[in-house]
C-alpha cells in the first residue's frame, strides 16, 4: 500500500463501518481491473540487493520516477516511500524489503493492463539502467539471505517488523522475501460480493499452484512449488489465511467486519507519527483502550480504513475484492493473472460455473487443499480430482468468460490471449517453479545466479 489514510471522520459504529464497505457497491458497467505487481530489485554486476539509500539506491529510484513522471512523493518523515497518480490514477511504493510495486489504475480491459504494466516497466528500466539496476520477477527471493535484505525506513514497516515474530514464524520472510502479483476486482451487490468472494476463496490455492515461481530459498532448493505460499501458512494466522465464515449461504459485509474488529491493530496515525497499537483489537480501540495513550484517542474512518489494509485473508475484502494467492512472475504473467480472475468474476455465465464446481467444497477440504498446495503444486488433490484436472476446468471456465466479455484490442484480439503463459502450464504439465527447477539441475549447473539474467524485466 502506497499511502496510509488519514481521514479524520469520526467512527463510532459497525454500522458505520459496514457501510464504507457497502459503498463499494457499483453498477456492472462501472467494474473496472486495478493490478498490482511486486518485484525484487538487484544490482547486475553482482546480483546483490540494492539499498534504501545512496546514488544508486530504492530512494534514487522513486526520485528518477517522480522527476520523470510528475507523480506526487509519498513521504514518511523526511524519506521518500512511494509515488501517487495525482488523479488517484495509480501509484508506486516499496515493500519492506525494498520490493518495488506498482499499483495499477482501475482499468476497463485487461489490454489496458497490460499496456500500463509495459509502459512501467520502462520507465522504471530507463531510470534504472544507468545505476546498474535491474528487477527479477518471481515469488521468492531466490538468493539473498534475511540478515543480507535491506530494510526500508518505512514507519508501519517498523512496527510489522518488531509485531510478527510475536503471531508467527514466517512473518518477516512474507515481509521481506516475497513478491506478488494482484488483482482488485468490483461487485454490485453484497449478494455479489458473497458470490465471488465465497468461489475466488475456495480456487485461491489454485492460483498460487497456476502461479507458482519460488522454488528457491537462499541458493538452494526449498522443496516447494511455492515458498510464498508456504509462507503464509505461519505469518499471522489471526489475520491471515481462509476466512470459514466466507463459505455461509448468509455471508455478508457485516460478518467481515467484526471479524475484523477482533484482529490485533498495527497502529494509528496521527499527526504524522505512526503509533504502535498492535496490543489492542480494533474493538478495543473502538471501546477507548487508547484513551490516555495517544492524544486524539477516538476512532476514525482513516483508522478503519487502514486497518482493513493491514488483514491478510487469501480473499481481502476492501470496497473491492483483492485477490492475493499468486507469487509474483515474469511480465506475461502480470497480464495472465487478471485475465484468470476477470474471466472467472466478470461474466454471470462464468461465475455460476465456477460457482457451481466449487459449491461442494468445504471448508475444511479446501484448508486442508491450502495446506498442500505450496508442496504438491498441481498435484494437489480435492474431492477426489486432481488440481491439474481442475485447472483444466477452471481455465476453461475463465476463458468462456473472457469470450463473453468481448473486450477487443485494435488487431480484433479479445482477452484471452493473456491465458496463454496457463494454458502453456496445462500443456506441459509443469509450473514455473517445475521449470526453475530444471533449469537449476541442468543448464544452470545447480547455481541460481542464471536466474537474475533470464528472468530480469
Amino acid at each position: 500500500m502506497a499511502r496510509d489514510t488519514t481521514d479524520q471522520t469520526p467512527l463510532s459504529s459497525v454500522s458505520e463501518m459496514t457501510a464504507y464497505l457497502a459503498a463499494g457497491n457499483k453498477p456492472k458497467e462501472k467494474f473496472r481491473i486495478g493490478t498490482e505487481h511486486e518485484k525484487f530489485v538487484f544490482f547486475r554486476a553482482d546480483n546483490s540487493p540494492v539499498p534504501y539509500f545512496g546514488d544508486a539506491s530504492i530512494s534514487a529510484l522513486l526520485k528518477g520516477l517522480q522527476a520523470k513522471s510528475g507523480w506526487e512523493p509519498i513521504m514518511d518523515g523526511e524519506n521518500i516511500i512511494g509515488l501517487g497518480e495525482p488523479t488517484g490514477m495509480g501509484a508506486i511504493s516499496i515493500e519492506p524489503g525494498g520490493q518495488f510495486e506498482l499499483s495499477g489504475a482501475p482499468l476497463e480491459t485487461i489490454h489496458e493492463t497490460c499496456k500500463e504494466s509495459n509502459n512501467h516497466l520502462a520507465a522504471v528500466r530507463e531510470i534504472a539502467e544507468p545505476m546498474g539496476i535491474r528487477f527479477l520477477g518471481v515469488g521468492g527471493s531466490p538468493k539473498w539471505t534475511l540478515a543480507e535484505t535491506p530494510r526500508m525506513p518505512k514507519s508501519r514497516y517498523d512496527i510489522m517488523t518488531r509485531y510478527m515474530p510475536k503471531v508467527g514464524t514466517k512473518g518477516l520472510d512474507m515481509m521481506y522475501r516475497t513478491c506478488t502479483i494482484q488483482v482488485n476486482l468490483d461487485f454490485s451487490s453484497e449478494a455479489d460480493m458473497r458470490r465471488k468472494m465465497r468461489v475466488s476463496m475456495k480456487l485461491q490455492s489454485l492460483a498460487t499452484a497456476l502461479f507458482a515461481s519460488s522454488p528457491f530459498t537462499e541458493g538452494k532448493p526449498n522443496g516447494l512449488s511455492s515458498w510464498r505460499g508456504e509462507i503464509w501458512k505461519d505469518t499471522d494466522n489471526r489475520r491471515g489465511g481462509l476466512l470459514d465464515f466466507t463459505f455461509r449461504d448468509d455471508f455478508g459485509f457485516e460478518d467481515y467486519v467484526k471479524w475484523a474488529l477482533d484482529v490485533p491493530m498495527y497502529f494509528v496515525v496521527r499527526d504524522g507519527r505512526y503509533h504502535d497499537c498492535t496490543h489492542v483489537t480494533f474493538r478495543q480501540f473502538m471501546d477507548g483502550a487508547l484513551k490516555g495513550e495517544i492524544t486524539d484517542w477516538e476512532p476514525t474512518m482513516g483508522d478503519w480504513t487502514n486497518h482493513l489494509s493491514t488483514l491478510f485473508p487469501d480473499v481481502r475484502l476492501k470496497r473491492f475484492l483483492e485477490m492475493r494467492g499468486a507469487d509474483g512472475g515474469p511480465w506475461r504473467r502480470i497480464c495472465a493473472l487478471p485475465a484468470f480472475w476477470v474471466g472467472l468474476l466478470y461474466d454471470d455465465e462464468a461465475l455460476t460455473a465456477a460457482d457451481e464446481l466449487t459449491k461442494d467444497w468445504s471448508f475444511d477440504e479446501v484448508n486442508a487443499l491450502r495446506d498442500v498446495v505450496p508442496v504438491e503444486g498441481l498435484n494437489a488433490v480435492i474431492k477426489g480430482h486432481s488440481l491439474m484436472d481442475v485447472a483444466r476446468e477452471v481455465v476453461g471456465i475463465s476463458r468462456l468468460g473472457l469470450k463473453n466479455r468481448g473486450r477487443l484490442n485494435g488487431d480484433g484480439l479479445d482477452e484471452t490471449v493473456f491465458l496463454a503463459p496457463l494454458d502453456e502450464v496445462l500443456a506441459k504439465k509443469g509450473t514455473l517453479a517445475d521449470d526453475l527447477l530444471m533449469l537449476y539441475n541442468g543448464r544452470w549447473n545447480q547455481s541460481v545466479e542464471p536466474i537474475f539474467e533470464e528472468y530480469q524485466y
